[in-house]
């Protein structure tokens, strides 16, 4: 299959493409809640995207997507960062990968125009299944710390009464 010699091609440059990606979501004011994070823990999470993308399209589960992703909603949430910041830093990472495989698919015959064609799509569902389990965690974190402090404002106040 075509997709797999492109995804190879990706994880065999995760280094450049982590690097790229790295400093195009640290310079972006979209994504600068991620500052909050670790630099360390963001580079990462980049390289293991690049590193593991042949893993996350043809092997793992929806179950295995869904805790990985929700996991990671859920640590940004607690971290303080804004949704619409972790959105953005996914988006950029898909249409990171996105241009790289279209500069690099060298389609030069309609199989290989079919196989970068069907890596984009099954790029786009992990995509898209990354962003919706992201939001799950990140929800119920939110709603979690929320919780929280709306018990001990509670109890703060049934105290000075």
């Amino acid at each position: 299959m075509l997709a797999v010699r492109l995804v190879k091609l990706i994880e065999s440059h995760t280094e450049q493409l982590s690097r790229e990606l790295s400093e195009q979501v640290w310079n972006s004011p979209r994504c600068s809640d991620l500052h909050k994070v670790p630099a360390t823990e963001l580079q990462a999470r980049t390289r293991e995207i690049y590193r593991n993308l042949c893993d996350w399209l043809q092997d793992k589960t929806e179950t295995q997507v869904e805790r990985r992703y929700t996991e990671l909603g859920a640590a940004r949430a607690r971290q303080g960062v804004a949704y619409s910041h972790v959105y953005w830093a996914i988006t950029a990472t898909k249409e990171h990968v996105r241009a790289f495989v279209q500069r690099e698919g060298l389609s030069e015959s309609a199989m290989e125009l079919h196989g970068e064609l069907e890596l984009l799509h099954l790029l786009g569902q992990f995509f898209d299944h990354a962003l919706y389990y992201i939001a799950v965690g990140y929800e119920r974190e939110r709603d979690q710390i929320g919780g929280s402090q709306r018990r001990r404002k509670g109890d703060e106040q049934s105290k000075s009464t």
